[in-house]
């Protein structure tokens, strides 16, 4: 097909097109608006992939680094609370002084690695508090284990028995508080271990 018989079809093409349309459009107004419409929706597609992408946050150093010290300090998480389970069982059941001494060993080693992560964790969360990418799992997270915060001391404070020796609370409150805190503690755990980062 030579040019001059291409040029002359699609003049015609289009001529017959211009001719067409007015009539076609007149006769079918639905048409029309769907027309309309998916040159709208086209318009928004377009625009929504020219739009400016999430600003990008930069984490300083200490932040990275105290996300390591949070992350191996929770590799002791649960160790600890299930020997703590089994000891404070043990005490529960049979109380003799080298439990008690065991018990509170555990229960300080507990404290000490919730000091360690608390004061990480809240502080890299308060870093990455103006991050668009942060995870409602993060946020979620830091609540979970703030309650158990809450919940080991409210536990270490009903301990059945001061220094004098005698019986100030009641064991099975203590011991409610503890597998309360140990399990709200476990679930925040396990929400960054297995949800991704």
């Amino acid at each position: 097909m030579t040019h001059r018989v291409m040029a002359t079809s699609l003049l015609a093409g289009g001529l017959l097109v211009a001719a067409v349309a007015p009539a076609v459009a007149q006769e079918t107004p639905l048409l029309t608006a769907a027309l309309a419409e998916a040159a709208e929706s086209s318009l928004e597609a377009s625009e929504s992939q020219t739009a400016t992408p999430a600003r990008a946050v930069e984490y300083s150093d200490a932040y990275r680094l105290r996300a390591k010290i949070h992350r191996v300090a929770s590799f002791a998480t649960l160790p600890l609370f299930a020997t703590e389970g089994v000891v404070g069982q043990s005490l529960y059941n049979d109380p003799t002084g080298g439990k008690k001494t065991a018990h509170l060993a555990v229960a300080s080693g507990i404290g000490a690695l919730f000091a360690v992560n608390t004061v990480t964790g809240v502080w890299n969360l308060m870093e990455g508090r103006h991050d668009p990418n942060a995870s409602r799992r993060r946020w979620l997270h830091g609540l979970l284990m703030l309650g158990a915060d809450a919940g080991f001391l409210a536990t270490a404070m009903t301990a059945p028995e001061n220094e004098h020796g005698s019986v100030d609370g009641s064991r099975a409150t203590h011991r409610a508080i503890a597998f309360t805190s140990i399990g709200a503690a476990s679930a925040g755990y396990l929400i960054m271990l297995f949800g991704g980062h």
